[in-house]
């Protein structure tokens, strides 16, 4: 049984935020303007992006929410109207409450009854992780159709009170990521049946290190970790706070990995046959700053395996590095903005620096 994608939405809050209007909607750390951040921005290329959150810090959208209204946009662009949908497969790192799942507060925010419901929780590859679940549950019958939803609202984390409140200095890998990630949603429906001209899914497949390979991406371990200790730890979330437990880090000594491990998992599918680099027609990869692009390029090349670059196309640049949902958006970009005809072949990849997970998949455009 074959599974397409017919239909795609997203949610971009806000107007497009420049770099140089980032620190004053985030607000400076303690009165003092960042001295990594111009470095860091020359690093990634990203020119624009969208936030949730207005410079007083107010959410204007909870992350549920734009999830939801991705995925309006995905079923209003599609066949099927709410009440026929079978299933929600929802991806965050971080909704708005701990609990319940996700995918339970995107179900109440859509409207959604009667549905199988499933909630991805991880962070740029778990939208690969929600869209495989609902892709084997269709090809194994149990349902015909599937929404799957990726959101994130990480600009919470960016406050420049969360930094304050963790003490005098930020250090290096707790400031990385506040001028990286931005906020977004992308929602895809997925079909027993195609619908005009579509995107059928010919396989998806993940590569997982986490036993190898120590934390490099996290939110719950102090300054100074050990691996022994997280923010539940402490008697009191104030002193987890004061800890800085509740920063979001990159350890970007063990960033570089993700380079090495991606275009291994490139290189695996090969041998499994899976993927046939020549025919190959566009490559969409959630490459997370353009410093990893040139690197990626080059060790495909070294290899003998590379991808004329016309081939590749990202949104990266404009709507900034959304984690999970990324993938989602950029397909959504593509299929609107972007030519291709009945017969190309998609490659998507999305390398995941979290603890090393690299999922890829592969997409045939149809004709019904």
């Amino acid at each position: 049984m074959s599974v397409f994608i017919t239909s795609s939405g997203r949610h971009l809050p806000g107007p497009p935020i420049n770099n140089e209007q980032i620190e004053p909607l985030l607000g400076l750390v303690h009165g003092k303007a960042s001295r990594l951040k111009r470095r860091i921005l020359q690093s990634n290329g990203i020119h624009t992006r969208h936030y949730a959150i207005d410079a007083n810090h107010n959410t204007l959208i909870t992350n549920s929410a734009m999830a939801a209204q991705a995925a309006e946009q995905c079923l209003h662009d599609s066949f099927l109207n709410k009440r026929q949908v079978k299933m929600l497969s929802a991806a965050t790192s971080q909704g708005d409450i701990v609990l319940p799942g996700f995918g339970s507060m995107v179900q109440a925010e859509l409207g959604l009854s009667d549905i199988e419901l499933h909630s991805s929780h991880g962070i740029c590859s778990s939208s690969m992780m929600a869209l495989k679940t609902a892709y084997t549950n269709i090809k194994a019958g149990e349902q015909n159709n599937a929404l799957v939803v990726a959101s994130e609202l990480t600009s919470r984390l960016f406050k420049a009170s969360r930094y304050e409140a963790a003490g005098a200095a930020i250090d290096f890998n707790a400031e990385f990521l506040r001028w990286m990630l931005s906020d977004g949603a992308g929602a895809l429906l997925l079909e027993q049946q195609p619908r005009g001209q579509c995107f059928r899914i010919d396989w998806i497949r993940s590569f997982s290190h986490a036993d190898a390979y120590p934390v490099c991406m996290s939110v719950g371990f102090p300054s100074e970790q050990n691996g022994d200790r997280s923010w539940q730890d402490y008697p009191t979330y104030a002193e987890a706070e004061a800890a800085g437990a509740l920063l979001i880090r990159q350890d970007v000594r063990l960033l570089e990995n993700i380079v090495k491990l991606g275009v291994d998992g490139y290189l695996r599918l090969i041998a499994e046959s899976r993927v046939q680099p020549e025919k190959v027609d566009h490559v969409l990869c959630h490459y997370s700053s353009h410093y990893f692009r040139g690197k990626i390029f080059d060790m495909m090349q070294r290899a003998g395996v590379g991808i004329a670059e016309e081939k590749w196309y990202s949104n990266l640049y404009s709507r900034g590095n959304t984690g999970c949902a990324s993938i989602f958006i950029m397909l959504d970009e593509f299929k609107r903005t972007q030519s291709y005809k009945t017969g190309d072949t998609i490659l998507c990849m999305v390398p995941e620096s979290g603890r090393f997970n690299n999922a890829y998949m592969q997409l045939t455009v149809v004709e019904a």
